[in-house]
């Protein structure tokens, strides 16, 4: 089936705060050049970078190509780089400082003179999380962010993770943003929902008729979501260590993830219909009391060990890291979504950094079918049936089924029907920006979180910050480093008869 090209983004002029920090350089730059490469940018388009470090137009043009180099996704063609940063400049100052935005506006009326940009302005704050509500207010005071009542042109603010840090600090945040934007102007970006895979659940749930009728509690199992890496906290020790695995993972990337598998087909393919159906998803989890918290969390942090074969040492001499910290570096959850789809069908969340091997999937196990008319037969047990969502690395689809073993005896194995997206698309390499960024410009919302759902995701989280920070180090279980995770983690699912799927 040929597809139809998708439309180049309106006009805008993309203004990245935080423009010479690490996110900007590795991720944004390589991004917008992949969306100029395939036809996303529009012609009319401008980069307009805001930092303390001073800088000249032309020396940040230079970084920014610097940049691209360094850590493009795709072979660099010197005429489209050049043509994408023709337009770049810069300005120089602090957040904290009026001057900052006044300067800011005259450069925006310049570039939108000069580039043709038409008024449409998308702002990154590629910042800490503390910076939101303070440059969201400056920006308002400056007359920056104020869109006319038609929408045009629009004004959009892009925030980064983790918005907020427990559900009365989302709350607050939310409650300061909306004062000077609409919840229109909003996006809350999580980069693992610019992922094919993830992108791709949707459609597997609601475009094929062989999925949908199994898709509820008569015929699951449970759920395993596990986002599991290799790197430790390497120089993110100041930050981790305030954090931890909870904070960093569960309220965005693993609830993103449960809403998708949770939620229930919105009645058409829109982006608030769709947010609508997430937030009721996630606003259906039970939120737990302090005691059912502990009871059904492990938490854990890593040890010396090794990764790969290389050496790791233990979090708790890391730079930067609180002598003796009880701070987080894996977690483990039981949970339940409280609807007629999913009663009594338990959800597994378990996320962890220092473990053996990289992956992110999610995993749905079916029932296990009877076994009654094998009885006379050889065939004393079934394997599993499980539906593998695989996220990264090596993004595709794995359904496990049972199928006899060849020969006269009647023996049964699990098999694997694979579907990988390298082997059947021609997909280049990605940052996984590309999609969430053209997004923005297009102001297509579906897959960004709104304030609802953000706050329903830390309202389930909070018992467990709650009671963990009671429990100080009583009940932190330790890893080695390059393991799956503390040993612990396997009794939230043994003593329900089942156990995770091996990290591998």
């Amino acid at each position: 089936m040929t597809q139809a090209p998708a439309p180049a983004a309106d006009p805008c002029c993309f203004v990245i705060f935080g423009a010479s920090g690490d996110l900007t350089s590795r991720l944004l730059v390589p991004a917008l050049y992949n969306l100029a490469a395939t036809g996303l940018l529009p012609e009319r388009f401008a980069i307009l970078g805001v930092a303390r470090s001073v800088h000249t137009a032309d020396e940040f043009r230079q970084e920014l190509l610097d940049a691209l180099q360094a850590h493009a996704t795709r072979e660099v063609d010197a005429q489209l780089a050049q043509r994408l940063v023709a337009h770049a400049t810069y300005v120089s100052g602090s957040i904290d400082d009026p001057e900052t935005f006044s300067r800011l506006r005259a450069t925006l009326e310049e570039i939108e003179a000069d580039a043709g940009t038409q008024g449409n302005r998308l702002f990154y704050l590629a910042m800490p999380p503390d910076t939101f509500e303070p440059i969201a207010r400056q920006l308002a005071r400056a007359g920056l962010s104020q869109e006319e009542a038609s929408g045009a042109p629009w004004r959009r603010v892009v925030v980064e993770k983790p918005f907020g840090t427990d559900l009365a600090s989302a709350r607050a945040l939310n409650r300061a943003l909306l004062e000077v934007l609409t919840e229109d102007q909003i996006y809350r970006i999580d980069h693992y929902l610019g992922k094919e895979t993830v992108q791709n659940i949707l459609l597997l749930r609601f475009a094929n008729g062989l999925f949908e009728p199994i898709w509820n509690r008569n015929h699951i199992d449970h759920v395993q979501i596990t986002v599991a890496e290799t790197v430790n906290v390497e120089r993110r020790g100041r930050f981790y260590d305030r954090t931890g695995a909870l904070r960093d993972m569960v309220p965005n990337h693993l609830f993103q993830l449960l809403a998708l598998i949770a939620m229930e087909p919105p009645a058409r393919f829109e982006a608030e219909r769709v947010r609508n159906a997430k937030a009721e998803a996630l606003a259906a989890i039970r939120i737990p009391s302090e005691a059912e918290a502990l009871a059904n969390s492990v938490r854990g942090q890593y040890r010396a060990g090794r990764v790969h074969d290389e050496p790791v040492g233990a979090y708790r001499d890391a730079e930067h890291i609180v002598s003796g910290s009880v701070t987080e570096t894996y977690a483990a959850l039981r949970l339940e979504v409280d609807n007629w789809r999913w009663a009594g069908v338990p959800f597994y969340l378990r996320t962890g950094k220092a473990l053996s091997a990289r992956r992110t999937e999610v995993a749905i196990k079916f029932k296990q079918a009877p076994i009654a008319m094998f009885e006379q037969t050889s065939v004393d047990r079934l394997g599993q049936n499980f539906l593998v969502l695989r996220i990264q690395p090596n993004e595709g689809i794995t359904l496990r089924f049972n199928a006899k073993v060849p020969g006269p005896v009647l023996a049964a194995e699990s098999v694997d029907m694979t579907f990988k997206y390298k082997d059947h698309f021609d997909v280049a390499p990605s940052t996984g920006y590309e999609t969430l960024i053209y997004d923005c410009m297009t102001g297509d919302a579906l897959h960004f979180q709104r304030a609802d759902g953000v706050e329903a995701g830390w309202a389930v989280v909070q018992p467990f910050l709650d009671a963990w920070s009671k429990a100080g180090a009583k009940g932190l279980e330790f890893y080695p480093a390059g393991s799956s995770g503390p040993e612990e983690a396997g009794f939230l699912l043994a003593r329900d008869g089942r156990r995770w799927r091996i990290i591998e």
